[in-house]
């Protein structure tokens, strides 16, 4: 694939490049735009035509690479225009070719303006709540050298223009890490990422659902919640929709449902340090109506 042999070989010059213009495209969107609707940090998505869904990369341009091939997904965007690409976050960190996993998502966005989303995930927090281990600017610097700072800093403005969710009416609520009760609203959700708001942008880009677990209690991860059942059925009742849809936890065959359907994780790579033995990613028909993310198993696909 062209644009993943490019990202291999890219160098500091092109990559600031493309990512100030990604930036720069993402800060311009609002309203309708194709299928998608732009409201601040929430994208709703037509429910019509197909998703490809990928979650979790972490710097591992090998499994992205087999993702677009093996899903044939590039070729759809062209020749379908309500077809829509999401991505779950966590593009960084943990893998050996973070700047190149970037590169290639930055160039598919711009390239399909209109039929790609980048949502945010943990690994792209606000200053304040960063993960651990962060070894994104080590390998910044084993790519680019001298120019490693200016691209960090680029690279972390770039992620405050990332999306919160996705959200198909009467479906799919789709972000990184979580709900939380105070969900009230697709507002709440829309404006999480404002100063004022920042406690729910911690749990929806940290939080995990628990099983047995009523409400929401403290994390091991040490930010964001645990959240049970009841918490799941609450919001998705408030907001209509049917199923969450996230990533955020290796699951050893790519992916795992939890709360009797409500919740259907996703994480697109394997290898260390993670021990799952596969990575999964969804290809979904947006028009079709789901009651549990049982039934979204036939469109799973693991690698």
């Amino acid at each position: 694939m062209a644009t993943v042999k490019e990202a291999q070989n890219v160098q500091s010059k092109a990559f600031l490049e493309i990512l100030e213009k990604a930036t720069a495209l993402l800060q311009s969107e609002n309203g309708q735009i194709g299928s998608l609707k732009i409201t601040d940090h929430l994208v709703s998505v037509e429910p019509h035509g197909e998703a490809l869904v990928i979650g979790d990369l972490h710097g591992d341009l090998q499994s992205l690479s087999l993702i677009l091939q093996e899903s044939q997904f590039i070729q759809e965007l062209k020749e379908r225009n309500d077809s829509t690409l999401i991505f779950l976050g966590d593009y960084g960190d943990r893998g050996d070719k973070p700047a190149e996993v970037y590169y290639t998502i930055l160039k598919i966005k711009l390239n399909f303006p209109k039929q790609v989303v980048l949502l945010r995930g943990n690994h792209e927090g606000p200053k304040d709540l960063v993960a651990s281990p962060h070894d994104l600017p080590d390998r910044f610097q084993a790519k680019f050298g001298e120019d490693t700072m200016q691209v960090y800093e680029k690279t972390r403005s770039f992620w405050s223009c990332l999306y919160n969710a996705v959200f198909v009416d009467e479906r799919f609520l789709m972000l990184h890490g979580g709900v939380s009760p105070e969900i009230n609203s697709l507002q709440d959700i829309a404006k999480a990422h404002e100063e004022n708001n920042r406690a729910l942008l911690e749990d929806l880009l940290w939080n995990d659902p628990a099983e047995g677990l009523t409400g929401v209690s403290l994390s091991a991860r040490g930010a964001g919640k645990l959240f049970g059942e009841d918490v799941t059925e609450e919001v998705l009742g408030r907001l209509n929709a049917k199923i969450l849809i996230r990533g955020h936890e290796a699951s050893g065959t790519g992916f795992k449902v939890n709360h009797g359907g409500k919740v259907l994780t996703l994480f697109s790579r394997k290898g260390t340090p993670y021990l799952n033995r596969y990575g999964a990613y969804l290809q979904l028909p947006l028009s079709q109506k789901f009651e549990n993310a049982k039934q979204l198993t036939p469109f799973i696909h693991k690698f």
